[in-house]
C-alpha cells in the first residue's frame, strides 16, 4: 500500500502529520457505516452526511447504496427515516472513523436529548473489518445491525455476499427480517464521494 499524499507530492508523514494517527501504519479494511435522517431535507442530510465523512484523508474506494424510506425501529412516534450506507476502505483506527461520524453528525444539528429520538442524521459504524469489540463507545460489529433491515436492506444492494462476524450473511438475516416498513426510494439517490 503506497502512502496518500500531499499536493506537493510528499508523503503525510513527511508534512508532520503522525502517521499512527492517519492509520497509514495499519493495513487497510473494509468499514460499513450507516446513515440515516428523519428531520428536515432528509436527503440533503444524507447527502452532507456522506460528503462530510469522505471530505478529508483516510476513507478509499466509498460506494453509496440506494436510498430507503424506513418506518421508525423504536423511540417515540416520529416520521419516517431516510437511510443508506456507505461501503469504504481504510487503516484509519476504528475510533477515529466514530470520531469522523459524530462530527458529521454535529455538523447538521444532531442533538441527543431522547434515546432513538428523531435526528438530522445518524451515522453509526456496523463493522469495522472483522474488528470484535465490546467497548461500550463503540460497539464492533455494530450489536443491533443484524435486526435491522433498513441497514441490511440497502447493504445488500452493494454488498450482497457481505457477512457481519459472528451473525452470518446479511442476505440471510434481511430474508429473516423480512421487508415490512423498509421501501427503496429510485427517485431518492445520493451522489458518490468525490
Amino acid at each position: 500500500m503506497t502512502a496518500p499524499h500531499d499536493a506537493d507530492g510528499r508523503g503525510r508523514a513527511a508534512a508532520g502529520e503522525d502517521p499512527a494517527a492517519s492509520g497509514e501504519d495499519r493495513p487497510a479494511r473494509r468499514v460499513v457505516l450507516a446513515l440515516g435522517s428523519n428531520l428536515g431535507d432528509r436527503l440533503a442530510n444524507l447527502q452532507g452526511g456522506v460528503d462530510l465523512l469522505c471530505a478529508g484523508t483516510g476513507l478509499r474506494r466509498c460506494v453509496v447504496s440506494p436510498v430507503y424510506e424506513t418506518s421508525p425501529v423504536g423511540g417515540p412516534d416520529q416520521g419516517d427515516f431516510l437511510n443508506a450506507v456507505l461501503l469504504t476502505s481504510t487503516a484509519l483506527p476504528a475510533r477515529s472513523i466514530l470520531d469522523r461520524c459524530h462530527a458529521a453528525e454535529a455538523a447538521f444539528g444532531r442533538v441527543r436529548d431522547v434515546a432513538w429520538g428523531p435526528r438530522t442524521l445518524d451515522v453509526d459504524v456496523i463493522v469495522c473489518g472483522d474488528e470484535i469489540s465490546d467497548d461500550p463507545a463503540l460497539t464492533l460489529p455494530h450489536p443491533r445491525a443484524h435486526e435491522r433491515a433498513f441497514v441490511l436492506a440497502p447493504w445488500h444492494d452493494i454488498e450482497a455476499d457481505a457477512q457481519i462476524p459472528g451473525r452470518g450473511r446479511i442476505g440471510d438475516l434481511l430474508a429473516a427480517l423480512g421487508p415490512a416498513g423498509v421501501r427503496r426510494r429510485p427517485d431518492a439517490q445520493l451522489r458518490p464521494c468525490a
